[in-house]
Protein backbone atom coordinates (compact mmCIF):
# COMPACT_ATOMS: atom_id res chain seq x y z
CA UNK A 1 0.00 0.00 0.00
CA UNK A 2 2.94 2.40 1.08
CA UNK A 3 4.91 1.49 -1.91
CA UNK A 4 1.80 2.65 -4.40
CA UNK A 5 0.84 5.50 -2.34
CA UNK A 6 4.01 7.00 -1.86
CA UNK A 7 4.98 7.14 -5.56
CA UNK A 8 1.79 8.23 -6.53
CA UNK A 9 2.02 10.55 -3.77
CA UNK A 10 5.10 12.17 -5.44
CA UNK A 11 4.39 11.91 -8.81
CA UNK A 12 1.01 13.18 -9.34
CA UNK A 13 0.38 16.48 -7.79
CA UNK A 14 3.89 17.46 -8.75
CA UNK A 15 6.08 16.01 -10.99
CA UNK A 16 9.42 17.39 -12.16
CA UNK A 17 8.53 17.23 -15.79
CA UNK A 18 5.22 16.52 -17.50
CA UNK A 19 4.98 13.02 -19.07
CA UNK A 20 1.23 13.49 -20.58
CA UNK A 21 0.77 12.88 -24.18
CA UNK A 22 -0.37 15.19 -26.52
CA UNK A 23 -4.47 15.16 -26.62
CA UNK A 24 -6.60 14.76 -29.99
CA UNK A 25 -8.46 17.61 -30.11
CA UNK A 26 -11.21 16.21 -31.67
CA UNK A 27 -11.65 13.08 -29.49
CA UNK A 28 -11.37 15.44 -26.08
CA UNK A 29 -15.06 16.97 -24.58
CA UNK A 30 -14.72 20.42 -23.26
CA UNK A 31 -13.86 19.07 -19.45
CA UNK A 32 -11.14 16.85 -20.74
CA UNK A 33 -9.80 19.91 -22.64
CA UNK A 34 -10.12 22.28 -19.79
CA UNK A 35 -7.89 20.07 -17.13
CA UNK A 36 -5.54 19.26 -20.10
CA UNK A 37 -4.87 22.71 -20.30
CA UNK A 38 -4.23 22.94 -16.66
CA UNK A 39 -0.48 23.60 -15.78
CA UNK A 40 0.67 19.94 -13.61
CA UNK A 41 0.91 21.79 -10.47
CA UNK A 42 -1.14 24.93 -8.75
CA UNK A 43 1.53 26.42 -8.08
CA UNK A 44 4.16 26.28 -11.21
CA UNK A 45 5.48 29.09 -13.10
CA UNK A 46 4.35 29.26 -16.02
CA UNK A 47 6.65 28.91 -19.68
CA UNK A 48 7.22 31.99 -21.60
CA UNK A 49 4.26 32.58 -24.04
CA UNK A 50 1.84 30.24 -21.53
CA UNK A 51 -0.18 31.99 -18.71
CA UNK A 52 -2.37 30.21 -16.45
CA UNK A 53 -5.72 31.55 -15.06
CA UNK A 54 -6.84 30.81 -11.05
CA UNK A 55 -9.69 28.86 -12.62
CA UNK A 56 -7.01 26.50 -14.22
CA UNK A 57 -4.49 26.52 -11.04
CA UNK A 58 -7.59 25.14 -9.29
CA UNK A 59 -8.40 22.82 -12.06
CA UNK A 60 -5.02 21.19 -11.73
CA UNK A 61 -5.49 21.24 -7.48
CA UNK A 62 -8.77 19.22 -8.69
CA UNK A 63 -7.68 17.20 -11.41
CA UNK A 64 -4.19 16.11 -8.85
CA UNK A 65 -6.86 15.23 -6.35
CA UNK A 66 -9.24 13.32 -8.13
CA UNK A 67 -6.14 10.87 -9.19
CA UNK A 68 -4.72 10.99 -5.34
CA UNK A 69 -8.40 9.86 -4.18
CA UNK A 70 -8.74 6.74 -6.73
CA UNK A 71 -4.51 5.95 -6.24
CA UNK A 72 -5.33 6.30 -2.26
CA UNK A 73 -8.88 4.60 -1.71
CA UNK A 74 -7.12 1.91 -4.17
CA UNK A 75 -3.82 1.30 -2.02
CA UNK A 76 -5.00 1.51 1.12
CA UNK A 77 -8.26 -0.79 0.24
CA UNK A 78 -5.51 -3.63 -1.13
CA UNK A 79 -3.73 -2.75 2.28
CA UNK A 80 -6.27 -3.12 4.61
CA UNK A 81 -7.30 -6.45 3.14
CA UNK A 82 -3.93 -8.03 3.25
CA UNK A 83 -3.59 -6.53 6.74
CA UNK A 84 -6.91 -8.11 7.82
CA UNK A 85 -5.85 -11.91 6.01
CA UNK A 86 -2.84 -11.37 8.03
CA UNK A 87 -4.25 -10.84 11.36
CA UNK A 88 -6.63 -13.65 10.90
CA UNK A 89 -4.08 -15.90 10.06
CA UNK A 90 -2.00 -15.18 13.36
CA UNK A 91 -5.63 -15.38 15.21
CA UNK A 92 -5.92 -18.98 13.34
CA UNK A 93 -2.30 -20.35 14.15
CA UNK A 94 -1.67 -17.88 17.57
CA UNK A 95 -5.28 -18.80 19.56
CA UNK A 96 -3.46 -18.55 23.26
CA UNK A 97 -3.09 -14.60 21.76
CA UNK A 98 -3.25 -12.41 24.74
CA UNK A 99 -3.92 -9.10 23.32
CA UNK A 100 -7.31 -9.28 21.20
CA UNK A 101 -6.70 -7.36 17.42
CA UNK A 102 -9.86 -6.26 15.44
CA UNK A 103 -9.61 -5.85 11.85
CA UNK A 104 -9.54 -3.05 10.44
CA UNK A 105 -12.97 -1.68 8.39
CA UNK A 106 -11.99 -1.61 4.72
CA UNK A 107 -14.22 0.60 3.30
CA UNK A 108 -14.40 3.43 6.12
CA UNK A 109 -9.96 3.15 6.12
CA UNK A 110 -9.64 3.00 2.55
CA UNK A 111 -12.40 6.05 1.77
CA UNK A 112 -10.98 7.97 4.71
CA UNK A 113 -7.30 7.87 2.93
CA UNK A 114 -8.41 8.68 -0.45
CA UNK A 115 -9.66 11.49 1.13
CA UNK A 116 -6.44 12.72 2.86
CA UNK A 117 -4.37 12.12 0.19
CA UNK A 118 -6.81 13.83 -2.10
CA UNK A 119 -6.68 17.02 0.37
CA UNK A 120 -3.82 16.93 2.38
CA UNK A 121 -1.10 15.32 0.79
CA UNK A 122 -2.19 16.89 -2.57
CA UNK A 123 -2.15 20.07 -1.04
CA UNK A 124 1.42 19.61 0.80
CA UNK A 125 3.11 18.42 -2.48
CA UNK A 126 1.97 20.98 -4.42
CA UNK A 127 3.10 23.62 -2.21
CA UNK A 128 6.09 21.73 -2.18
CA UNK A 129 7.14 21.46 -5.82
CA UNK A 130 5.45 24.69 -7.34
CA UNK A 131 6.29 26.83 -3.86
CA UNK A 132 9.41 25.90 -2.56
CA UNK A 133 11.44 23.82 -4.99
CA UNK A 134 10.17 25.97 -8.14
CA UNK A 135 9.91 29.44 -6.59
CA UNK A 136 12.27 29.49 -3.46
CA UNK A 137 15.20 26.66 -3.76
CA UNK A 138 15.97 27.25 -7.81
CA UNK A 139 16.03 30.33 -8.10
CA UNK A 140 18.68 30.45 -4.83
CA UNK A 141 20.39 27.45 -6.17
CA UNK A 142 19.93 27.37 -9.95
CA UNK A 143 23.85 27.56 -10.45
CA UNK A 144 24.12 24.47 -7.25
CA UNK A 145 22.71 21.63 -8.97
CA UNK A 146 24.00 18.88 -6.45
CA UNK A 147 22.83 21.38 -3.46
CA UNK A 148 19.64 22.04 -5.24
CA UNK A 149 18.90 18.11 -5.91
CA UNK A 150 19.90 17.61 -1.66
CA UNK A 151 17.73 20.34 -0.87
CA UNK A 152 14.36 19.11 -2.68
CA UNK A 153 15.55 15.97 -1.09
CA UNK A 154 15.72 17.07 2.08
CA UNK A 155 12.09 19.08 1.66
CA UNK A 156 10.12 15.77 0.21
CA UNK A 157 11.68 13.75 2.77
CA UNK A 158 10.40 16.21 5.70
CA UNK A 159 6.73 16.43 3.69
CA UNK A 160 6.96 12.76 4.12
CA UNK A 161 7.04 12.09 7.69
CA UNK A 162 4.86 15.67 7.80
CA UNK A 163 2.50 13.34 6.00
CA UNK A 164 2.84 10.50 8.35
CA UNK A 165 1.98 12.30 11.03
CA UNK A 166 -1.18 14.47 9.89
CA UNK A 167 -2.66 10.83 9.14
CA UNK A 168 -2.30 9.37 12.54
CA UNK A 169 -3.82 12.83 13.75
CA UNK A 170 -7.03 12.55 11.04
CA UNK A 171 -7.59 8.92 11.50
CA UNK A 172 -7.71 9.34 15.17
CA UNK A 173 -10.22 12.35 14.39
CA UNK A 174 -12.14 10.59 12.74
CA UNK A 175 -12.30 7.37 14.37
CA UNK A 176 -10.47 4.79 12.16
CA UNK A 177 -7.41 4.71 14.72
CA UNK A 178 -7.63 4.50 18.20
CA UNK A 179 -5.08 6.33 20.31
CA UNK A 180 -2.96 4.12 22.79
CA UNK A 181 -4.39 4.25 26.15
CA UNK A 182 -1.99 4.61 28.78
CA UNK A 183 -0.58 2.08 30.89
CA UNK A 184 -0.58 3.34 34.55
CA UNK A 185 2.35 3.18 36.21
CA UNK A 186 2.55 1.05 38.76
CA UNK A 187 2.58 2.73 42.48
CA UNK A 188 5.74 2.02 44.88
CA UNK A 189 5.10 1.89 48.26
CA UNK A 190 7.09 3.18 50.71
CA UNK A 191 8.26 1.20 53.39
Amino acid sequence: MAVIADFMLVYLPAPTISLRPRMAAADAGRIAKFFYNCPDNAFQIALPGTSYSLLQRIGAIARNGTKLFAVGTISSLVGTVVTNAVLNAKKAVDKSGSEEVENLPVISTSVAYGVYMAVSSNLRYQVVAGVIEQRILEPMLHQHKLMLSAMCFAVRTGNTFLGSLLWVDYARLIGIQKAHEEVPTPKVHEA
